[in-house]
């Protein structure tokens, strides 16, 4: 019998989380957070296979959790079908979903090229309608469900040059509501949208040392004048106050927090 003890140390243990997007960056912080609260998990994203391989036992080895990897192809719907398919299959359930994954591309509207749109679209917003719509069903047969996606302040504001990016986040956003009021009568099945400001990722630290090149400016004076100016409190978001997040509206404390988009970015969005 597992103990109050055992229980408040893993309070996810026996659960199944699938966490597209997270073969590294903010996605493998989520899955090694939900990891550590006791969670299996089902990693997804591209990269280097010995990484990711070390990744995934690395995840085992410091949480005593079964973690499994899928490459399914986020524009590809039957491959999140599958990979959903395969967490059931191979882990028991599929509980919860972080819809994680994303791409991003800047340029003015007349030069946006059609196939970043195409592909910015697919894979931020239309890869968590597919992953939702093949989790629900267990969800609702299982009386437990946690769907989060990770949206960001760009889902409740703009910037000008990221048309895809915002359009994509700004559906995200919507798809959440949607979910959460089609959800709301169902047991103990939420729908939420995590909504960080910029946080501190290997593809933000190249994008700090490309812009001091350009601008000939300090990494420094990129942090704070180009990179952090929307974010207030002028500093990154950190993946482990991401983690924290999601792992409340995992509990059972966020059983009543539904159709909502939670920002996390250092008050961005209160200007």
């Amino acid at each position: 019998m597992t103990s109050v003890s055992s229980q408040l140390q893993k309070p996810l243990s026996g659960k199944v989380a699938v966490v597209t997007g997270s073969t590294s960056g903010i996605g493998l912080g989520l899955a090694r957070a939900l990891a550590e609260a006791g969670a299996d998990v089902m990693l997804n994203g591209f990269g280097d296979a010995d990484g990711i391989e070390c990744e995934r036992a690395a995840i085992e080895d410091a949480f005593g959790v079964r973690a499994r990897y899928s490459a399914a192809d986020m524009t590809k719907p039957d491959e999140i079908a599958a990979m959903v398919g395969a967490a059931e299959a191979e882990l028991g359930a599929c509980d919860i979903v972080v819809n994680n994954a994303g791409i991003q591309f800047v340029a003015p509207v007349e030069e946006f090229p059609e196939a970043k749109w195409e592909a910015i679209v697919a894979i931020n917003l239309s890869a968590s309608f597919y992953t939702a719509r093949a989790a629900l069903p267990g969800m609702r047969t299982r009386g437990y469900g946690r769907i989060v996606n990770i949206a960001s302040a760009h889902g409740l504001v703009a910037s000008p040059f990221k048309a895809a990016y915002v359009a994509a986040k700004h559906g995200v956003v919507g798809l959440t509501k949607v979910i959460g009021l089609e959800t709301a009568e169902d047991d103990n099945i939420t729908c939420n949208a995590i909504c960080p400001g910029y946080v501190r990722t290997p593809l933000v630290e190249g994008q700090i040392a490309d812009q001091a090149k350009a601008h000939n400016m300090s990494e420094d004076e990129v942090i704070r004048e180009v990179i952090l100016a929307s974010q207030p409190n002028k500093r990154f978001v950190d993946i482990a106050e991401i983690g924290a997040l999601v792992l409340m509206l995992c509990s059972n404390a966020g059983q009543s927090i539904t159709g909502a988009a939670l920002p996390i970015d250092g008050g961005w969005v209160a200007r």
